[in-house]
């Protein structure tokens, strides 16, 4: 009589199979979830050590505010606390990427018009420019524009120089920034009339200055 061919030794850890397809696709998740991400660009604008007064001392720690964008449109800023710079890094940078805002750019090189942001004692102004001007702006500015995408542009950071003070009046100011078809949408008027009139808005300005 012929016996029975014994089960494997897969069939003896799971009776209904596929025990190996679902631990594969565990797997495969794990490494998608770890997989960083590429297209993300981060700068540490500002790190400060900072102290918490407690019943046995003094206890130090550090706070650091990171600045992320994609260099396409999307950018934000974090702030993350921790006992040592690495990981109060990690948290600043984890906080940036939840707060990301998608900024409008005219022809992903420069802003759409002038802006002007202020919180607290920060005041920054924002002006589009043309091409092959580049980046004329310092200090934690520079670092929105540049993880940004933004090429050519002219700001300035007026009052204090804090700055968490200044990146939250520069994110301000780009929440106010509105593309011509945004406009147009609100006016209910065509986006060529909204570019023909800020093209002869910038003509006038340009015969102002000559005279």
């Amino acid at each position: 009589m012929a016996q029975a061919p014994s089960p494997s030794q897969d069939q003896k850890k799971d009776p209904r199979g596929g025990g190996n397809q679902r631990n594969r696709g565990k797997r495969d998740q794990r490494q998608r979830d770890d997989k960083p991400e590429d297209d993300i660009v981060d700068r540490l604008v500002h790190i400060n050590r900072v102290a918490k007064v407690v019943k046995g001392g003094r206890r130090f720690s550090f706070a650091a505010l990171v600045v992320v964008g994609d260099g396409r449109g999307r950018v934000g800023f974090g702030t993350g606390k921790a006992r040592e710079v690495p990981e109060a890094i990690r948290k600043a940078t984890d906080s940036a990427k939840k707060s990301m805002i998608c900024v409008p750019l005219r022809e992903g090189r420069t802003l759409h018009h002038d802006v002007i942001g202020r919180y607290g004692a920060g005041h920054v102004v924002m002006r589009a420019a043309p091409p092959g001007t580049g980046i004329i702006a310092g200090g934690p500015m520079r670092a929105v524009f540049e993880t940004l995408g933004v090429q050519d542009v002219v700001a300035k950071s007026i009052g204090t120089q804090n700055p968490h003070n200044m990146i939250k009046a520069t994110f301000e100011a780009l929440n106010n920034l509105q593309s011509p078809r945004a406009v147009a949408s609100r006016r209910t008027k065509k986006v060529g009339d909204i570019i023909s009139r800020r093209g002869e808005a910038v003509a006038d300005a340009a015969a102002e200055a000559k005279e």
